[in-house]
C-alpha cells in the first residue's frame, strides 16, 4: 500500500460543508431575483376543466402566473432517457405543468412568479381550478386488472413496459427439482429524503443569450443536454452549476418539470427566478424508490443445490415514466437475480405499471436491492424447508473463487470475486457457531434471538457505452477528466463526475497525488460546472470511482509521460532512465541533477528552445474520455444478529457484521463512511421506512413526522471488515462502494427477524418489520407476553 493511495485521509470537503461555507443551490442569490411557487393538484386523478388566474395576477408582488396551457407550445412533454430495448416501453406525456389532466397528488397545474416566495405562496390561494375528479389506482396489481382506471389512453392496462430475461431451461429445472419453494415478496415504496430538497435558480443574460442555472443535480451535463433539447436553447448558451449538492440517492438524476419551467421563466421574464422545494413538496413531487411486488419460485435438490429461479415482478412506476425508470426494474434488477450464486436456469418477467402516485425511479441501489432481497429471502426459505443451515446453503451455491470471470444465466460476466472468502470471514468475526448455541439456550428460556445473512454482488461502475447503448440508454456511460499541471507545479483536476457526498474531492486528489507524486494539498478537484468541464455523465450507479477515477488515473499517467520527456530534456538524460521519486525527476540511481514538478511545469509553459524538446506542444495537461470495457461487481456478506421483545415486538439489532469487497480502496475511511450510510438506509427499509398512500392517492407519509428516518440513536454499532479482490476492468483495480450497504442490509435484517421466529412456524414477514406487526405475529402464535 502506498503512502497516498490507500491512506485514511480526512475528507477535504468537510470543513467548508460543516462550517456553513458550502455553496448549495439555495445559497445562490442573484440581484433582482424573483421566486417561483407551483400550485399542485390535491387530487390523484382528475380532469382540469378550467383554471382562472386573474385574481392571483392582481396580488401584491406578483410578476406573472402561467398554466399548462400557457406553456404548452413552449415546453414539450419530458421523455424518458432509458427506453429499454425489448421492453415495449410506452411513452407517457409528462408535461412540466399539467394541461388537461392531473395524475398524482402534487402534479403542478400552475406557477406563480413573485418578488418573494411569501407573496407567491399567498397568490396561490387566489387561483381557481375546476377539477372533475376521476377514480384513482394506487396498487400496481390492481392497476393491471380489468376495469382499472386508465392513466393514459395510449398505455393500455397501465402497462408501460413488459420485459423478459433469463437463461437456461427453467421449465426443465423445475420438473427435475426435488424441492420447490414459492413466496410473494413486497419491496415497499421509499422516499429518498436527501437533506437538501430539489431546487433551481436561473439567470438569463439578454445581451449574450446565455442562461445559467444553479441546480440540485447529480449529472449537470445530462441536465444541460435535456434542458437544451426541450427548450430549444443551444447547449453552448446553457450553463448548469451544481457545485455542492446535499445528497441525492438517485432522486436528483431525473429531468423534472419544475427545473425546466424555471429555465423558461428566466428567459421569458428576463429576470432571475428561483424555485426551491419544501419537504412536503419534495415528498409528493420528487421521485420515490423500490415499490415492487415480486412472485418468486426456487427449484433445488434436497442437498441444497439450486437448480432454477423464476420471478414475476410488478414494478410500480408511478404516474409517469421517469428519466431512468425503465432500466431500474429491468437491466439493474432482472440481470442481477443470480446474485453471487451458480443458478444455471433463471427466468424473469417484469411489468412496469403506471399508478396515480409519484413516479418511481433510481434510489440508492436501484434494482440491485430488490434483486438481492429476492434471492436472499428465497435461500433462507429453502434452507428452512430443507432443515439446512442458511450459511451452508449459500456456501454450497457460491460461484467458486477460481470461477472468474463468471458468466451467469442472465448473461452478465462478473469480473472477479471470492464470495466464499467473504462469508468465511464474516462467520469468523461474528462467532457463528457460538451464536447458534446461544440461540438454542435462549429459546429454552423463552427469549428470541435471530441470525440473518445477506450475501450480495452488484453491477456498478455503470460504463461500457456499447453495452448500455444496446439496452436503450440515451447516451454512453464513459467519463471525462482533464488533469492540468499549472506552471508552478500545482494540479487542477476537472471531472465530469458530480459528487454530492461521496468524498471524491478527497479520493480523486489521492489518485492524482499517487500517480504524479505530488503533495495532496497541491491538488484541487473541480466538478459540477458545465462551462469549466468537458461533457461528463455524472454520479450514480456507484460509477464515479471506477469510471471517473479511472479516467483521472489515465490522464495523470499521460501527463507524467510528458513530464518525464521534458525532465529528460532538461537534465540531458534518456527518457527511459528518468524516474520520479519524492516529487523530483532524476536518473535512476543518481539523485542529481534533478528537477521538481515546478521546474518541469514551468518549462512546459515556457516552451523555449532549451526547455522542451523540438516539436513538442507547450503546456502540461491531458483530457481523457474513459470508456470501461465492462462493469465492476463488488460483493460481500453481511450478518445481522437481532433480539425480538415478546412483549412489544420491538426488534433490537445486537450486532451487525459487514464484510465487503470493493477492490482496491483509495481511502478506507471514506469506504467505511459509505458503507455506514448504506447499511443505515437498508436497516431503515427493513424496520421503519415506507411510503404509504390512501386509496384516493393521498400520500400519508408526506412529512418527517409520518415518514420514519432513523437517527444515530436508532442504529447499531457496525463491525466492518473487508477483502480485496481487484477489478481487472479499470487501471486502478477499484469497484464501487456507495450502494453496497443498502443492497445488503435489508435482507440481513429481515432474515434475522424471521430466523428469531422460525421455530414458531414463521417463514416470511414483509417489510417494514415494525414492532406492532411483529407483536401481532407473536400474538397469533401464542408467543406474545
Amino acid at each position: 500500500m502506498s503512502q497516498v493511495f490507500g491512506a485514511r485521509v480526512k475528507r477535504r470537503e468537510d470543513p467548508r460543508l460543516i462550517t456553513g461555507y458550502g455553496h448549495f443551490t439555495e445559497d445562490m442569490v442573484v440581484p433582482k431575483m424573483a421566486s417561483a411557487v407551483f400550485l399542485r393538484s390535491p387530487y390523484a386523478h382528475a380532469k382540469i376543466k378550467g383554471i382562472k388566474t386573474d385574481r392571483a395576477k392582481a396580488q401584491p408582488g406578483v410578476i406573472a402566473v402561467f398554466t399548462g396551457r400557457d406553456v404548452e407550445s413552449k415546453l414539450p412533454a419530458i421523455p424518458t432517457a432509458w427506453p429499454v430495448t425489448g421492453a415495449d416501453v410506452k411513452a407517457t406525456k409528462y408535461y412540466p405543468i399539467a394541461i388537461d389532466r392531473v395524475r398524482y397528488v402534487g402534479d403542478p397545474v400552475a406557477v406563480v412568479v413573485a418578488q418573494s416566495s411569501g407573496e407567491a405562496l399567498d397568490a396561490l390561494e387566489y387561483i381557481d381550478v375546476d377539477y372533475e375528479v376521476l377514480p384513482a389506482v394506487i396498487d400496481q396489481e390492481k392497476a393491471v386488472a380489468a376495469g382499472a382506471p386508465q392513466l393514459y389512453d395510449e398505455v393500455p392496462n397501465n402497462i408501460a413496459l413488459h420485459w423478459k430475461a433469463g437463461g437456461g431451461d427453467v421449465e426443465k429445472a423445475f420438473q427435475e427439482a426435488e424441492v420447490t419453494i414459492k413466496q410473494r415478496l413486497i419491496n415497499q415504496r421509499l422516499q429518498p429524503t436527501a437533506i437538501e430538497t430539489r431546487g433551481a435558480t436561473a439567470e438569463y443574460n439578454v445581451g449574450s443569450g446565455q442562461l445559467t442555472i444553479w441546480m440540485t443535480s447529480q449529472n449537470p451535463h445530462v441536465h444541460r443536454f435535456l434542458i437544451s433539447a426541450l427548450t430549444g436553447l443551444p447547449e453552448n448558451k446553457l450553463r448548469i452549476i451544481a457545485t455542492d449538492v446535499g445528497g441525492g440517492f438517485g432522486s436528483k438524476i431525473p429531468c423534472y418539470g419544475p427545473e425546466l419551467v424555471v429555465a423558461w421563466l428566466a428567459m421569458k421574464l428576463q429576470t432571475p427566478v428561483r424555485w426551491m422545494e419544501d419537504r412536503g413538496e419534495n415528498y409528493v413531487a420528487t421521485t420515490h424508490g423500490r415499490d415492487h411486488v415480486d412472485y418468486v419460485e426456487l427449484a433445488a435438490k434436497k442437498d441444497g443445490t439450486i437448480l432454477g429461479l423464476r420471478v414475476k415482478a410488478y414494478a410500480n412506476l408511478g404516474a409517469w415514466v421517469s428519466t431512468a425508470a425503465p432500466g431500474v426494474p429491468t437491466i439493474l434488477f432482472g440481470l442481477m437475480l443470480s446474485g453471487p450464486y451458480r443458478i444455471p436456469n433463471i427466468s424473469c418477467e417484469v411489468y412496469g405499471v403506471l399508478t396515480n402516485t409519484t413516479a418511481v425511479d433510481a434510489y440508492r441501489g436501484a434494482g440491485r436491492p430488490e434483486a438481492t432481497y429476492i434471492i436472499e429471502s428465497a435461500i433462507d426459505i429453502l434452507a428452512r424447508e430443507l432443515k439446512m443451515d442458511p450459511a451452508e446453503v449459500r456456501m454450497k451455491n457460491f460461484i467458486p473463487e477460481n470461477g472468474f470471470p463468471a458468466t451467469v444465466a442472465t448473461g452478465l460476466s462478473y469480473d472477479s470475486g471470492n464470495y466464499p472468502g467473504a462469508m468465511r470471514k464474516a462467520l469468523e468475526i461474528v462467532h457463528y457457531e457460538d451464536l447458534r448455541r446461544e440461540q438454542v439456550k435462549l429459546r429454552a428460556e423463552g427469549k428470541l434471538l435471530g441470525i440473518g445473512f445477506s450475501s450480495y454482488v452488484e453491477i456498478c461502475g455503470l460504463g461500457p457505452s456499447s453495452v448500455v447503448r444496446s439496452t436503450g440508454f440515451g447516451l454512453g456511460l464513459w467519463e471525462s477528466t482533464t488533469v492540468r499541471v499549472h506552471p508552478t507545479g500545482t494540479v487542477s483536476v476537472f471531472t465530469g463526475a458530480s459528487p454530492h457526498g461521496q468524498g471524491e474531492e478527497t479520493t480523486f486528489a489521492q489518485i492524482v497525488a499517487e500517480e504524479l507524486g505530488v503533495k495532496l494539498e497541491n491538488v484541487e478537484v473541480i466538478h459540477g460546472d458545465t462551462d469549466r468541464i468537458a461533457f461528463g455523465m455524472g454520479t450514480y450507479g456507484s460509477r464515479t470511482t471506477p469510471v471517473a477515477g479511472a479516467a483521472i488515473a489515465v490522464s495523470s499517467r499521460k501527463v507524467l509521460d510528458k513530464a518525464k520527456k521534458i525532465a529528460a530534456f532538461l537534465i540531458e538524460a534518456r527518457e527511459e532512465d528518468v524516474v520520479l521519486e519524492e516529487g523530483r525527476f532524476h536518473v535512476r540511481g543518481s539523485k542529481e541533477p534533478s528537477k521538481g514538478w515546478g521546474d518541469v511545469a514551468y518549462a512546459a509553459y515556457g516552451a523555449g528552445a532549451n526547455e522542451i524538446p523540438k516539436g513538442m506542444e507547450p503546456g502540461l495537461e491531458d483530457t481523457t474520455f474513459y470508456d470501461p470495457p465492462n462493469f465492476v461487481f463488488p460483493f460481500g456478506t453481511h450478518i445481522c444478529v437481532v433480539e425480538v421483545a415478546r412483549d412489544t415486538g420491538q426488534v433490537k439489532i445486537r450486532r451487525y457484521v459487514a464484510v465487503d469487497d470493493c477492490g482496491k480502496q483509495i481511502n478506507p475511511m471514506i469506504v467505511e463512511g459509505q458503507i455506514h450510510g448504506g447499511i443505515t438506509q437498508g436497516i431503515s427499509q427493513a424496520l421503519w421506512e415506507e411510503g404509504v398512500y390512501d386509496q384516493d392517492g393521498n400520500l400519508l407519509t408526506s412529512t418527517l413526522v409520518d415518514y420514519a428516518v432513523p437517527t444515530a440513536v436508532e442504529v447499531p454499532h457496525y463491525e466492518l471488515s473487508h477483502t480485496v479482490t481487484p477489478s481487472p476492468h479499470n487501471p486502478i483495480g477499484v469497484k464501487g462502494v456507495g450502494e453496497a450497504g443498502t443492497i445488503a442490509a435489508a435482507p440481513a435484517v429481515v432474515n434475522a427477524v424471521v430466523d428469531a421466529l422460525a421455530h414458531l412456524g414463521v417463514t416470511h414477514i414483509d417489510m417494514p418489520l415494525r414492532s406492532d406487526k411483529i407483536w401481532e405475529i407473536l400474538n397469533s402464535k401464542g408467543a406474545a407476553i
